[in-house]
């Protein structure tokens, strides 16, 4: 099956790409939602986020037991997730400690080894910005580079979002991502 990571900036497209990749790679679709509204703003987003997305994916919300989510034996033929790093955000937010948030993240790779289904993975990019100036903002950070790396390592796809262009890194060359040629 085919594994597709997909990160980048916010509003840098990557998730309309990715609903657009996942719809091509099978008929029945399964999406994962990890957002949780905390707040009208949040719930707002999230409403807008389910406006956009393609009826013909089944809705799985799941903020938290990701790997959980994917192994759910259902007969999927591509599970869209969005996003890994809201996901984090959850972990941190509930206080996982550091073994924890590495445990999750070991049991969500072995998750997506295991998968049948084609997995596209929405993710941000967070690393290219300043050091964050609060301890939590510096581990979400550490933890979303290292879940990163270990996820574009096993990807057959990596492609990453920057200024509204989709631009394909793996398999190489890198160039624009189909739609944005």
């Amino acid at each position: 099956m085919t594994l597709v990571l997909v990160g980048g900036g916010v509003r840098s497209g990557k998730s309309q790409f990715a609903l657009e990749r996942a719809a091509s790679l099978g008929a029945r679709r399964r999406f994962v939602a990890t957002a949780q509204a905390f707040d009208v703003e949040m719930e707002a987003r999230i409403a807008a986020h389910r406006r956009t997305r393609d009826p013909s994916f089944h809705t799985v919300e799941e903020p938290l037991a990701l790997a959980a989510a994917l192994d759910t034996g259902d007969a999927a033929d591509v599970v869209l997730v969005d996003c890994l790093t809201l996901w984090l955000s959850n972990l941190l937010v509930r206080g996982d400690d550091d073994v924890a948030v590495e445990r999750a993240c070991a049991e969500l790779l072995s998750a997506v080894d295991r998968c049948p289904a084609h997995l596209v993975l929405v993710t941000n990019e967070v690393g290219l910005g300043i050091v964050p100036e609060h301890a939590l903002g510096r581990r979400f950070r550490d933890h979303a580079g290292t879940l990163h790396q270990h996820l574009a390592r096993r990807a057959d796809e990596v492609h990453v979002g920057v200024l509204g262009m989709l631009l394909r890194l793996k398999p190489g060359p890198v160039e624009p991502s189909p739609r944005h040629a």
